[in-house]
């Protein structure tokens, strides 16, 4: 249902006769005022439901009854329509027939006033780019960095990286090892850096097998390249052309490997470095010097050997300690979690969020490397998916409860609150809502609330000793529960904390079932709003209970099935998708962490997504409705049953593999590729003009060629803060390379000394800053220039050699980020805006496909347990997706924008709205398992009379997200009048009402479907629409903050 249709085949007109009396022309007057749609019958609103006419404001009157236009008199609209409409009427059949109200007057400083409110926290800094608060900013980072280095785990971390460079760099310093190694000795500084010693020995030992096998690749294809062009007296001639090619050829390959794969990042880079050597370093057109391979390869072993060596003996990790800080954050986050009972919370809820998707990303980093702990991956797999089933409950909680209040002493009070009690199926909520402060509806609450209050109290606080509890025997386990806690105050008796918690589960619902059987409450809550309220924020809180419990079980056998000693876990991560993932600590190395986990995050979404858009949608059939049998039709469930595809012909198959190939050919991994060769190859021409040879060599301007290729980034196109930012680290280091050969007149003491001042801040900003490539520039300035000086002996000068060498290497930065700012760069507000535009639509597919599939299904078809997991699977995506998008916010402040100053405000607002929209999907879809509407199953007659108004329902909702994900995506202007999603919700719940109180007279209802309104489904009903009203509130939210940033036409 991507678009809406209106069938105009069968259009009725009356012709005008004066013998026509007025009783006829007042039928047809009236025939016109009303929209006729086979199989519906006329009817009045309902005034059931009358509170959405308060909420949404659909210009209807909804203080009394609507009684049918043919029993009450015309206005003067109704008359002027009639009259100027020439007796045409528009029958419409089985297509999407469109509400269309004036929009609402929208306030712009109340519309700023609300987005300032969405804001994500990292807003609440200053501003980056501000002058003022630069040296604050700086001093107050200083202070920080000093705390974490000397207080935590950051500066063993800081040892271990400094120690295994300043190994190399002594050992450079030495002049027989100097003499060994010859004039290229200190790659091997190089090559501790590049695969610093800070990390765990899974990801070290990756490093080192990676960073060889692309050295050893690099240095290879060089040297093929090499004997290519001396091979003849006519290659000879053209050598410079032929090595050209080479590079250009083997710089697109990996330079598109390393942004297709990231798990290859370590062996391109290395790689790139070890090409641009063998190519443009000391190259001739007459012969090859073969040793220049073995000056390079050797120092480079024997540095990735100096760093795992220093990686296994001091202070090693294999692998507990990352997984340990996730879990105890994530059981810090729960605990925090439960405060969303009694305070609303929007940050809380976000680090909620970003909990659910570290824990996968904790788990994934575990098992994509070996790994040495207590924990099994398969016990840390079901770990990880129950923290997740808690959060997910946690998610669900909502503040908005009077359980908590204290009624003897303050009067009810109605107001403050976001939305009244909504009309719905069976809880008929009357026109006229109940005065909150009635002595009958005081009584009932303060029943209900008297005795709900001391369970759910004892419920949740037993709920937080249990997630402490967790936490103290997983740290134990880990053996870092001294260094991460919690305190030794807090009990690791998980199994007492398990009956504890099982106890109260079992009294909280005895005492719900209890009140829901009093004779205190009525047949049906209609009267009682808050009442209603009450139960249906007990059902989350029950839920979360149960999550809760089933995590105890677990840790308590983790915990009885301890080994003695940790154990070997090899591998164990798919081979394909660890290729699109790679370890933390290589993940922040290499940049861009935001926008490479936007994309990743996107295109995991998009895959689920496309296996669900891709079935044709084609209507069920019709009871009695004639078919042709001798097609294999298959009709769509407009859902995804089986996330699986479905077979198809091989040849069929291999088109599209080719296409896809041929497809990703022209995507921004290629561009990248084309941008990347090109910048390498033109600063690398004067390497191969002869006349260039003396100083290009001398000065190791070859560098230039290596600082490029290293800082381009796929999926980051740098700002004027990082051409400043790397610029100057690529000055300092050269300079104070300058000065540290000059103090000491080449003592190698003094320039240790100069190299320990300098290096430990620079290492710091390289391994764990949000700056790791300015880090690395002014790691690198430092290692060149200084050893460059101690090799020469500083001979022209020491000043000279730091200009010459310092000059190349700023070259190679400013020249990399300006490419990446020309061609196809990466603009972080283009990219929201867009993404933003695609997760709306995601919204209207997850919408279209949870209603299909656990609202209207056929009989026989109900939701099954895949159906559900692959349900908390996708949620699950799209959850990792908003996270995403609020990173990618972030990145939008580090940006100038010449026009004017990027507005976050509808933006962040959009996000928060379209993730409200999310969470009422999930919320409705965990409602329908336990409540089913009436009239679609039980009652043909009645489903088929509902038919046409549940098809508008739905096709304005999702009309209005593809109208308004398109005009976002494409930056054009939403039409000012859209379908009204709260008129046809009204108009279905007005039907609903009407024809339940038909068939109440009628008493065509059953006895069992009467008395389940002293039943939870009440609860669950009043859950399942309030989440289908909030996806139409949120919806107009959406379409405010839209015309906010694209327009209005109209």
């Amino acid at each position: 249902m991507t678009s809406y249709q209106i069938n105009t085949r069968d259009t009725a007109v009356s012709n005008g006769d004066d013998a026509q009396n007025v009783a006829s022309t007042e039928n047809g007057r009236l025939r016109l005022l009303r929209r006729r749609s086979p199989g519906t019958r006329r009817h009045a609103r309902d005034p059931s439901v009358g509170s959405l006419d308060r909420i949404f404001d659909t210009r209807t009157d909804s203080n009394g009854p609507r009684p049918h236009v043919s029993q009450r008199p015309a206005t003067s609209q109704e008359d002027d329509y009639a009259e100027n409409s020439y007796g045409v009427t528009e029958l419409r059949d089985s297509f999407f027939d469109a509400i269309f109200i004036p929009p609402q007057e929208v306030d712009p400083a109340e519309l700023e006033k609300q987005a300032e409110l969405t804001l994500p926290y990292a807003f609440r800094k200053k501003d980056p780019l501000s002058l003022s608060h630069f040296l604050p900013k700086q001093w107050h980072e200083v202070r920080g960095v000093v705390r974490r280095v000397t207080t935590t785990r950051a500066g063993i971390k800081l040892l271990k990286s400094f120690l295994a460079f300043f190994i190399a760099y002594i050992l450079c310093l030495v002049p027989r090892v100097r003499a060994e190694l010859g004039r290229y000795s200190y790659i091997m500084v190089i090559s501790t850096i590049i695969n610093h010693s800070g990390r765990t020995l899974g990801a070290q030992v990756d490093g080192t097998v990676l960073t060889i096998l692309g050295t050893a690749t690099g240095l290879g294809w060089g040297a093929f390249g090499l004997w290519v062009s001396t091979v003849s007296e006519s290659a000879r001639i053209a050598y410079g052309g032929i090595i050209a090619v080479f590079l250009f050829i083997y710089i697109f390959i990996i330079a598109c490997l390393r942004s297709y794969y990231i798990r290859t990042y370590q062996l391109v880079i290395c790689a790139g470095i070890a090409i641009s050597y063998t190519c443009l370093a000391e190259v001739s057109g007459t012969k090859v010097s073969w040793s220049k391979l073995f000056d390079y390869g050797i120092p480079w072993v024997l540095g990735q050997a100096i760093s795992l060596v220093v990686c296994c003996v001091v202070a090693p990790d294999a692998g507990a300690r990352p997984l340990a800080v996730a879990l105890h954050q994530a059981f810090d986050v729960m605990v925090d979690g439960l405060g969303l009972t009694r305070i609303e919370s929007t940050r809380t809820r976000r680090r909620l969020t970003q909990t659910f998707v570290s824990m996968s990303q904790a788990y994934r980093d575990m098992i994509i490397d070996f790994s040495v702990t207590l924990f099994d991956p398969k016990d840390v797999l079901t770990l990880r998916n129950l923290i997740q089933g808690v959060i997910r409950t946690l998610l669900s909680l909502h503040s908005e409860t009077r359980i908590f209040d204290r009624f003897e002493d303050k009067q009810l009070d109605g107001h403050g609150r976001e939305r009244s009690v909504l009309g719905e199926f069976i809880v008929n909520l009357d026109e006229k809502m109940p005065d909150p402060g009635n002595a009958e509806e005081r009584e009932l609450l303060e029943f209900v609330a008297g005795n709900l209050t001391e369970p759910t109290e004892q419920l949740l606080k037993s709920m937080k000793t249990s997630l402490q509890s967790c936490d103290a025997v997983l740290m134990e386990m880990c053996g870092h529960r001294q260094y991460l806690g919690p305190p030794s105050d807090v009990s690791n008796d998980v199994s007492g904390s398990l009956v504890k918690l099982r106890k109260r589960i079992i009294a909280f619902s005895n005492c719900q079932d209890s009140i829901l059987d009093s004779d205190r409450l009525p047949p049906t809550y209609a009267e009682s709003p808050e009442v209603v309220k009450m139960f249906a924020y007990c059902r989350p809180v029950h839920q979360a209970a149960t999550a809760i419990e089933a995590l105890l079980v677990k840790v308590n056998q983790m915990e009885q099935s301890k080994p003695k000693y940790p154990k070997f876990h090899p591998p164990s991560y798919s081979f394909w998708k660890a290729m699109h993932r790679t370890n933390a600590q290589v993940r922040h190395d290499r940049g861009g962490v935001t926008a490479g986990s936007y994309f990743r995050s996107f295109n995991d979404i998009a895959e689920i997504i496309q296996k669900i858009q891709s079935s044709e949608f084609q209507p069920l059939p019709r009871k009695g409705e004639i078919t042709d049998e001798e097609h294999d039709t298959s009709y769509a469930t407009m859902t995804a049953a089986e996330l699986e595809d479905e077979g198809s012909p091989r040849k069929r198959r291999l088109r599209h593999e080719i296409w896809t190939f041929l497809h990703q050919m022209q995507g921004f991994e290629t561009r990248f590729g084309l941008k990347t060769a090109a910048i390498t190859s033109l600063l690398s021409i004067p390497a191969w003009i002869t006349k260039n040879h003396v100083w290009w060599d001398t000065y190791e301007a070859w560098w230039a060629v290596v600082m490029a290729w290293l800082i381009m980034g796929p999926r980051t196109g740098g700002n004027i803060q990082d051409l400043f930012t790397r610029a100057l680290c690529g000055v300092l280091g050269s300079l104070w390379a300058g000065l540290a050969y000059a103090a000491g007149n080449g003592n190698p003491y003094v320039i240790a000394v100069f190299a320990a001042i300098f290096m430990l801040p620079m290492i710091y900003r390289l391994t764990q800053s949000t700056h790791p490539r300015s880090g690395l520039v002014g790691c690198l300035s430092f290692t060149v220039v200084s050893l460059a000086e101690v090799i020469a002996e500083g001979k022209p000068s020491p000043a000279g050699i730091a200009a010459t060498r310092g000059v190349a290497i700023v070259v190679g930065v400013v020249a990399s980020i300006i490419v990446n700012w020309i061609l196809w760069p990466f603009v972080a507000r283009h990219d929201l805006r867009k993404a933003v535009a695609t997760m709306m639509f995601y919204c209207s597919i997850v919408y279209r496909s949870i209603v299909s599939k656990y609202v209207y299904y056929e009989e026989g078809k109900e939701p099954t347990k895949e159906d559900i997991l692959a349900s908390e699977v996708l949620e699950g995506r799209l959850r990792e997706g908003f996270v995403r998008l609020r990173q990618l916010l972030g990145l939008t402040r580090h940006e100038i924008r010449l026009r004017a100053p990027f507005d976050p405000l509808p933006y962040s607002a959009l996000i928060d709205a379209s993730e409200r929209f999310f969470e009422n999907i999930v919320t409705a879809r965990q409602a329908s398992l336990f409540y089913h509407p009436h009239f679609i199953r039980d009652n043909t007659e009645a489903a088929a009379e509902l038919l046409g108004h549940r098809r508008d329902a739905i096709a304005t909702i999702l009309t209005n997200l593809y109208v308004l994900s398109g005009a976002l995506r494409a930056d054009r202007k939403v039409p000012k009048y859209l379908p009204n999603a709260a008129a046809s919700r009204k108009q279905l719940l007005d039907h609903m009402g009407l024809l339940e109180a038909e068939l109440a007279k009628s008493r065509k209802l059953s006895a069992g479907e009467k008395s389940e309104g002293k039943k939870w489904v009440q609860i669950y009903s009043y859950s399942y629409n309030e989440s289908l009203t909030g996806c139409v509130e949120q919806l107009m939210e959406l379409e405010k903050f839209t015309k906010a940033i694209v327009g209005q036409q109209g």
